[in-house]
C-alpha cells in the first residue's frame, strides 16, 4: 500500500487547527474547530482505505485484489452525516447563547468555581488517623476500660488546616464552609480580625 505524503500532510494540519481552535471559549470558534476535526478524520478514513481501485462488483471475472474497499466510503459518508448533524446542533447553541447574552464566550459559572474551591478531602480515604465516620461511633475504651476520647485528625484542605469533620462537612452539596470556615487545628474558630470567637 502506498502513502499519499500530501492527504498526510493536510489530515495533520487540519487536526492540528481543530485541536487549537476547539480549546478556545468562543463557540464559534469551537464549531470551527469541530469542523476541521471532522474533515481531518474524513481523509484519515480515505487514507486508510488504500489505493483506488475498481468500483466493487464490477463483475465475476475481476480479481478481488483489484477491487476498492468499500468499507472507509461508507465510514465517510457515515461521517459527513454526523458532522453535519453536529454543526447543525452547535449553530443552534451559538445563535441561543447570542439571542439571550449578545457573546458567543463560555462564562464561568459561579457554581462550578465553588466546586473548584472544593478541597478534594475525602474523610473517609484521606485521612492520616482513620477516623469513625458512621452514625453509630463506637466508644473508645482507654486503658482502664472507661471510655476514651476520639483523637481529632487534622488535614490540609485548600491550603489551611481543618479538622477531620469540619472537611467532611466540605463535601456535601451547597456547603458554604469554603470561605466561611476559618477553623484552625486547634478547634478555635477566628474573625478575619483575628479575635477569637
Amino acid at each position: 500500500m502506498t502513502v499519499n505524503l500530501t492527504l498526510l500532510t493536510v489530515m495533520g494540519a487540519l487536526y492540528a487547527c481543530g485541536i487549537y481552535l476547539i480549546l478556545e471559549r468562543s463557540l464559534t470558534r469551537v464549531l470551527l474547530g469541530l469542523m476541521l476535526l471532522a474533515n481531518a478524520t474524513n481523509l484519515l478514513i480515505l487514507a486508510t482505505g488504500g489505493y483506488a481501485g475498481l468500483a466493487p462488483f464490477f463483475s465475476k471475472d475481476t480479481d478481488p485484489v483489484s477491487y476498492s474497499d468499500p468499507l472507509p466510503q461508507a465510514l465517510i459518508l457515515t461521517s459527513i452525516v454526523i458532522s453535519f448533524a453536529v454543526t447543525a446542533f452547535m449553530l443552534g447553541i451559538i445563535y441561543r447563547t447570542w439571542v439571550l447574552a449578545r457573546q458567543d464566550d463560555i462564562q464561568d459559572d459561579i457554581e462550578d468555581r465553588r466546586v473548584a474551591e472544593t478541597p478534594s478531602f475525602d474523610a473517609e480515604d484521606d485521612a492520616v488517623i482513620p477516623v469513625e465516620t458512621s452514625e453509630f461511633p463506637l466508644p473508645m475504651g482507654g486503658p482502664d476500660g472507661s471510655a476514651g476520647t476520639e483523637p481529632t485528625a487534622t488535614v490540609e484542605a485548600g491550603g489551611r488546616p481543618l479538622l477531620a469533620e469540619h472537611a467532611a462537612l466540605e463535601e456535601k452539596p451547597g456547603s458554604g464552609n469554603i470561605n466561611t470556615d476559618t477553623t484552625t487545628a486547634t478547634g478555635k474558630d477566628t474573625d478575619t480580625d483575628g479575635g477569637a470567637k
